[in-house]
């Protein structure tokens, strides 16, 4: 018989979590998430997330063992904004037995009936800046700290059990040394001439903190085009700016000024950190920090995480200036490898910037939907 729990005191989110270790013990591609940093995401004190949605963690137990877990969430800025009458689940974990994946489901399919939604999709997070999607595609990829891993079968029981593909997403991986400056810097010259713009590079952190409010100004206004977004609050930039910049190199953040000194693109590339979360095993203590510092420091792998670009300037071969800096940046630190985020695929626009770079797609997810 399988029972269903909700996770609300900290050691149950804590077993919550740790859930999917056990699962993917023996899998070498699964990448685990810090433990702490997933209790501080699912604390409704701490996390603004929370300001404009609700979650309940639910967990699957079977003669008393864990067997899965999933999120019930509803994001109310877009149910009631943009008039999506969606009820979303993310952070889905299961073993290969289609009921338990049916009881899980059950639980949003009830928070969705409450409040009068319409149709579910998933797995994704509360937000925009959340992992997004199941992977279809790339299994024997190893995953990152900012996408989630699944097993093969995940998607099988959703299609059994009558969900469609809602959106699809691709991820795309190249060397460095495809990257050809002959094919930008040209055009760097040409449109910081034609748009009086200039690059603005960093060295430190410090440097990086007074312009990141107008960056996420700029990351609300240069994405809000897209199907699924969802605006950041200020408050959620004030959790975002103390949670992850710091763990970016400042000489991997990017930006373009025009003469007025307003940012008008930006970029953020992450250094990889699979090997080192692998390492950390989900704690920073008392060595998981040091497996991070390091790869921060030395890792040759990196993550174009996000590519904004004012509307005003789209289409003006404006990431040629991006992609110059970071040519020279990546020249000067030895990278080897460049792998891209998940890309909703039908985004032309962000696919059509990596054309020269004889990109591969190593890997495919897509969130799912059923109606109600």
């Amino acid at each position: 018989m399988i029972t269903i729990q909700e996770a609300k005191t900290k050691s149950e989110l804590t077993d919550f979590i740790k859930f999917p270790f056990s699962l993917y013990k023996n899998n070498k591609n699964w990448v685990p998430p810090l433990i702490a940093d997933e209790l501080e995401s699912f604390d409704k004190t701490k996390n603004p997330a929370f300001e404009k949605a609700e979650a309940y963690f639910y967990i699957a137990k079977r003669n008393n063992e864990i067997v899965g877990r999933i999120t019930a969430i509803i994001n109310w800025s877009e149910v009631n904004e943009q008039q999506k009458k969606k009820v979303r689940f993310g952070w889905f974990d299961v073993i290969d037995d289609i009921e338990v994946t049916r009881v899980l489901l059950e639980k949003v399919y009830e928070l969705g009936r409450k409040n009068n939604l319409e149709y579910v999709e998933g797995p994704m997070g509360f937000s925009n800046l959340d992992k997004v999607g199941v992977l279809t595609e790339g299994f024997d990829e190893m995953g990152t700290m900012i996408t989630w891993y699944n097993n093969p079968y995940y998607a099988t029981h959703f299609e059994q059990l009558g969900y469609v593909k809602e959106k699809e997403y691709i991820e795309s991986k190249f060397p460095f040394s495809n990257v050809k400056p002959e094919f930008f810097e040209k055009a760097n010259d040409l449109v910081k001439r034609r748009y009086q713009l200039s690059p603005l590079n960093f060295k430190t952190t410090k440097e990086v903190m007074p312009h990141v409010d107008k960056m996420f100004d700029l990351f609300n206004e240069s994405y809000a085009s897209l199907s699924s977004f969802v605006a950041i609050s200020d408050t959620e930039k004030e959790y975002f700016k103390k949670k992850y910049i710091s763990f970016i190199n400042p000489e991997y953040i990017k930006f373009v000024e025009d003469k007025d000194h307003n940012i008008v693109a930006f970029s953020i590339v992450m250094p990889s950190f699979s090997e080192a979360m692998k390492k950390a095993k989900g704690k920073l203590f008392p060595f998981g920090f040091l497996h991070l510092l390091l790869a921060k420091k030395h890792t040759k792998d990196v993550i174009f995480y996000l590519i904004g670009v004012h509307p005003d300037y789209q289409n003006k071969a404006v990431t040629a200036i991006i992609f110059k800096e970071y040519y020279e940046t990546f020249k000067e630190k030895g990278i080897i490898n460049c792998f891209r985020t998940p890309e909703l695929a039908d985004n032309a626009a962000s696919i059509n910037l990596w054309k020269h770079f004889d990109t591969v797609v190593h890997k495919r997810r897509c969130t799912y939907r059923i109606d109600l």
